[in-house]
């Protein structure tokens, strides 16, 4: 079965004092119907880079996308900026971070869900407002016939990121690229969001790509894994095999770094010692190797290929076999 979206080779770069500094590598992975993909990492790992140039969001003066971007099949850096306005909201929708600034607060919620449905399904206003009504419904918004007419103001942060989800659902997309959707929320709407999103992606058939620094989140709700670093996917797998059986330092870090139950309050949290790179100013060899307790001096000569641990799991480290085996029981 095609992917619904494939990305090969992406490689996005800022200019920066004249010259092109790549912030997103060489990024490969693809993502099917009713599959949700998680991307994790760091802030300034190339996540949310990663979503803009999908929608084709980065400034043309100051970035350049490289590589291909495949929607069912059609190159989408290809496109005439008319035909991608076409794509944006229409077969991709996209869920940005902040649902308490990301609605505009003088319109009503129902208006600005009709906007998109007379934008890009062509329909009369009275059509808009019935779709817009069923897509509240879809959603879970109690008494959605009485709150189309509400302003954002009135809406709590989970209902404001409902509306959010209708207004990317509206035009029944292939792909929904979802960044840090529920960053604002209390641990309870959280989960009743991502579960919606779940839910909804599977009833329609829609891949969801999932940008998060939550691992907790990664391993409920994501089928596969792809962890970034410095722009790179440094490891890639399944989700419960990645957390089985993690094969990259930085993966291991970032687990070790997420509070657990099962450990007593006095032990605190184990961080990652030392700061994410500049990515203007990346070393020789492995990104990670400054900040990683593995690294030897081959890993600081040449940046290391993503080799395969096993079936559909990557890792781009030199030392992933001893990583394994240093979690395999005596």
């Amino acid at each position: 079965m095609q992917p619904v979206i494939s990305l090969r080779n992406l490689t996005t770069s800022f200019r920066v004092d004249g010259e092109w500094v790549p912030v997103v590598k060489n990024v490969s992975f693809d993502i099917a119907e009713r599959e949700t993909v998680a991307v994790v990492g760091e802030s300034g790992s190339g996540k949310s880079v990663t979503a803009l140039s999908i929608m084709r969001l980065v400034p043309e003066n100051t970035g350049r996308i490289e590589g291909d971007i495949l929607l069912e099949g059609q190159s989408l850096p290809a496109l005439s900026e008319e035909r991608m306005r076409d794509v944006r909201g229409g077969r991709i929708g996209m869920i940005f971070q902040e649902p308490m600034t990301s609605l505009n607060p003088v319109l009503t919620v129902g208006a600005q869900v009709s906007e998109v449905l007379m934008r890009h399904r062509s329909l009369n206003q009275a059509e808009a407002r019935a779709e817009t009504l069923r897509l509240f419904d879809l959603v879970r918004i109690p008494d959605a016939s009485r709150r189309l007419g509400e302003f954002p103001h009135t809406f709590s942060g989970g209902m404001r990121q409902r509306v959010m989800i209708a207004m990317a659902l509206a035009c029944k997309p292939k792909l929904i690229l979802a960044d840090e959707p529920t960053t604002a929320l209390d641990v309870t709407i959280q989960a009743q969001i991502l579960q919606l999103l779940k839910d909804l992606t599977r009833e329609m058939g829609v891949g969801l790509m999932l940008i998060t620094h939550n691992l907790g989140v990664v391993a409920r709700y994501a089928d596969r894994v792809n962890v970034m670093y410095a722009g790179r996917v440094v490891e890639r797998a399944e989700t419960e095999e990645l957390f089985a059986n993690p094969r990259h330092p930085y993966t291991l870090g970032l687990m070790a770094s997420v509070p657990r139950l099962d450990t007593p309050k006095s032990a605190g949290l184990t961080p990652i010692e030392g700061q994410a790179p500049d990515l203007a100013r990346l070393p020789a060899g492995c990104s990670y190797a400054p900040r990683c307790p593995m690294a030897e001096p081959a890993c600081r000569e040449a940046p290391p290929a993503a080799e395969t641990v096993g079936p559909d799991h990557l890792a781009a480290c030199r030392r992933w076999r001893e990583i394994g085996a240093a979690a395999e029981p005596a």
